[in-house]
């Protein structure tokens, strides 16, 4: 990715774009994770069940999913640019407001407000990478931005838990809110969706770049809704799959800690976040093997697929002992190796959607992060239910294990060598080394 130009200068203007997405990936959880991190305190002061507070969960995924296809198709049309600048300014709005409600209904319509945010920014971003890098670096690319998102994660538990102990929990939101509108200045002044429009790159540079589609983002090119929704069908299952586990992970193990354990705020931060950076380290790792493995056998479904299944599958055994162990360091060792192995997955299946539709990444993009969104609404409510009827918080987990053994069943229904214009094996994989 570094290149120099004629007089010798080096340009990295795709190594800052890299930067400027793991940015976002990095906020856009730091501004989701944050409820889930002051989930105690709020709970306490708003008198909120775990019924309730599911329910509060999941409205966020309501718009989230709703949006999702909306955004991608915008992000495709429109571009990523206009797309992000929209939708950064109300997740903006909805972050800082959080710290203002007053009981339940205006925490949910927070949260919608925030899912429509939010629903458009991964399909955008999706869109943006497919500008910017070619398809041998994308598994990497995906990686390494979903990573900075799992830092997000990582991060929002003891950040949040000192705002608290310095401030309260509202002013936790309304910070946050505020580190957003700067990363949108930086956004609108620096990116742009034609490489070749950008007065920092030179022509070296721009032959590690991917060919632009001028009329596709125009659009000139009408989507073919039908044929990226039969693609994507097989991954979008398999990605709800995953995302129904990793959603427990995301609103639940910071008060998991607090209350299977009884440990207090800082203990239970300190350990979810340890959680937490152990999905940074998987995300980035996925997408390696995921590239390395298409470099050294050209085929996609090796690196896609494989990678898909191992993830799941190991994720399901580390959530064994989870399951029957009371000592609070197995538990929280086994979480991690969970956690890291569910985090493979990424990726090798955000890449799918570029390898299936890669004139359409976003709003194949956006179908894929519907499943997610679907888990996103289901799962909490089901989590909070399950603990209110029995008082045990480890139950969940085992509906969780069972989601990940039939996802990489249906794994192998992915074909991430056969994209919509109908592309052989052999021509995938001689595209996979152009």
């Amino acid at each position: 990715m570094q290149a120099i130009d004629l007089h010798g200068r080096q340009t990295h203007v795709q190594k800052y774009m890299l930067a400027i997405f793991c940015a976002m990936s990095f906020i856009l959880y730091l501004d989701r994770v944050n409820l889930a991190a002051a989930a105690g305190p709020i709970k306490d002061e708003l008198g909120l069940s775990n019924i309730t507070l599911g329910i509060a969960f999941s409205a966020f995924g309501y718009t989230y999913a709703i949006f999702q296809i909306i955004g991608g198709w915008f992000a495709d049309r429109m571009g990523a640019k206009k797309t992000l600048i929209v939708c950064g300014s109300i997740w903006v709005v909805a972050t800082i407001a959080t710290g203002f409600i007053s009981g339940l209904t205006s925490l949910v319509l927070a949260r919608l407000l925030l899912g429509i945010g939010e629903g458009a920014a991964l399909p955008a971003q999706a869109r943006a990478i497919a500008n910017w890098f070619q398809r041998k670096d994308r598994g990497f690319v995906q990686g390494i931005t979903h990573s900075f998102s799992r830092l997000g994660n990582a991060v929002a538990p003891p950040v949040v838990a000192l705002l608290i102990a310095l401030h309260s929990w509202r002013a936790a939101f309304v910070i946050v809110g505020a580190l957003t509108s700067l990363w949108i200045l930086v956004w609108i002044f620096y990116y742009k969706d034609n490489p070749r429009e950008h007065p920092g790159i030179n022509e070296t540079e721009l032959t590690f770049l991917p060919e632009y589609d001028k009329t596709t983002a125009s659009g000139a090119d009408q989507t073919p809704w039908k044929k990226i929704l039969r693609r994507m069908s097989p991954t979008i299952f398999v990605y709800f799959c995953q995302v129904w586990t990793n959603t427990l992970f995301f609103s639940w193990v910071p008060i998991f800690f607090m209350n299977a354990y009884h440990l207090d705020l800082k203990k239970s931060a300190i350990f979810a976040s340890g959680v937490f950076f152990a999905g940074v380290v998987g995300d980035v790792t996925g997408g390696l093997i995921s590239d390395r493995l298409l470099k050294r056998t050209g085929n996609l479904r090796v690196a896609r697929q494989g990678v898909i299944v191992l993830s799941l599958l190991g994720a399901f055994c580390f959530l064994i002992p989870v399951m029957l162990s009371h000592d609070v360091n197995v538990v929280v060792w086994c979480l991690s190796g969970a956690f890291f192995m569910l985090e493979l997955t990424i990726g090798p299946i955000w890449a799918v959607p570029m390898d299936v539709a890669p004139k359409f990444a976003g709003t194949a993009s956006g179908m894929l992060n519907t499943g997610a969104a679907l888990a996103t609404i289901i799962s909490p409510v089901v989590f909070g239910a399950i603990v209110d009827w029995t008082g045990n918080w480890s139950l969940p987990f085992l509906g969780s294990g069972l989601f990940l053994i039939i996802g990489a069943i249906a794994t192998v229904k992915i074909k991430p060598d056969h994209d919509i214009e109908h592309v052989s094996p052999a021509q995938a994989a001689k595209l996979a080394h152009s």
